[in-house]
């Protein structure tokens, strides 16, 4: 089977897998519904028009379930793109978006939000200040790691490093500064969770995440190329110092609002494309479509686990792309090296 061929039958599973999952997921609570009430609630609100809240189990549905398990898919989904397009930029399939400091700058403003209280008053303070750490943090890795008016994977990949262990310092302080509550607001937040998905968050999520898919759609072309090496880019007609800023920005965008929404989830950008990679091959215009499937797949698989394996216990589910992530990347890079003969 072409390449090609593999990547439609990847992606039909992929399809069929996430509106399975959209029905599980919605089926699974403390309060009991099953396959049959969600297809039905889904028939009276969306073809007969009836109010979301018209009872018990439309109620449940459509304020708590529905916006979680859509949010998980559109959180998975954005940073399954941006790992793409960070491995792509960096020609690197170990890349992942933390590199560049978004989740240490995400984690920052989150922090400081929940630490002097402000987000016990305001709580939409939470996402944006987590969102704007993530921008001020990339901004500054970029604006540090550019020499003679270029940045290159290097010296990216050396200043995100520092950048990240001072992000992460100016983190320890603040939670250490901070009373019991706030400790374990923080702590529980950097851990990634879904809990708090409400509909006006789905809409803000679901508009950035589409801006940055089709951003990173319309540089798949060019990251290919760039996969040849810089020069060999150059001589092709890239302009790679542009790409780079364009690639950032866009992987700022998707990772950023993931983490001001969810908390910080490790393991999402890293391993679904590289896994399917290895299934497809290493062209983005394959890659970051399956990708932003596979991503809200594992996602929305983790979050199930996380309202489950504990009897009335909402678990964070990072923890949970984490214990699936590891393993399974191990697996793979396992494979991966076999292959290559390294």
């Amino acid at each position: 089977m072409t390449r090609r061929g593999r990547a439609w039958v990847v992606g039909g599973v992929l399809v069929a897998a996430l509106l399975i999952l959209v029905v599980i997921s919605s089926s699974i609570g403390q309060f009991h519904t099953n396959t049959a009430d969600v297809i039905a609630s889904l028939r009276r609100v969306l073809i007969e028009g009836s109010e979301p809240t018209a009872n018990r189990v439309d109620a449940t549905l459509w304020t708590i379930r529905f916006p979680r398990t859509i949010l998980g898919i559109l959180v998975g989904a954005a940073l399954a793109v941006a790992g793409t397009v960070m491995q792509g930029l960096f020609a690197n399939p170990l890349a992942e978006p933390s590199i560049i400091g978004v989740s240490s700058g995400a984690s920052v403003g989150a922090t400081i939000v929940i630490v002097f209280g402000i987000s016990a008053v305001y709580p939409n303070a939470l996402p944006a200040a987590a969102f704007a750490g993530a921008v001020v943090v990339t901004a500054l890795v970029w604006m540090f790691a550019r020499v003679g008016g270029k940045a290159v994977v290097l010296t990216l990949v050396l200043t995100g490093i520092a950048i990240n262990a001072i992000a992460g310092a100016a983190t320890s302080f603040l939670i250490f500064v901070g009373d019991t509550s706030s400790r374990e607001q923080v702590i529980f937040w950097q851990m990634g969770t879904l809990s708090s998905a409400a509909w006006h968050e789905v809409v803000i999520v679901s508009i950035v995440f589409t801006a940055g898919f089709i951003g990173s759609m319309l540089i798949l072309r060019q990251l290919d190329v760039l996969a040849l090496g810089d020069k060999s880019a150059v001589a092709s007609g890239v302009n790679v110092e542009r790409l780079r800023v364009v690639a950032i920005v866009l992987v700022c965008l998707l990772t950023g609002v993931a983490v001001a929404f969810a908390g910080v989830i490790a393991f999402v950008g890293l391993i679904v494309p590289h896994a399917l990679r290895l299934m497809v091959g290493p062209s983005h215009r394959f890659l970051v479509p399956l990708s932003a499937l596979g991503g809200g797949l594992l996602l929305g698989i983790a979050d199930i686990a996380a309202r489950t394996i504990i009897p009335f216990a909402d678990l964070p589910v990072g923890v949970f792309t984490a214990l699936a992530g590891g393993p399974l990347f191990l697996v793979l890079l396992r494979r991966t090296l076999v292959k290559t003969g390294a």
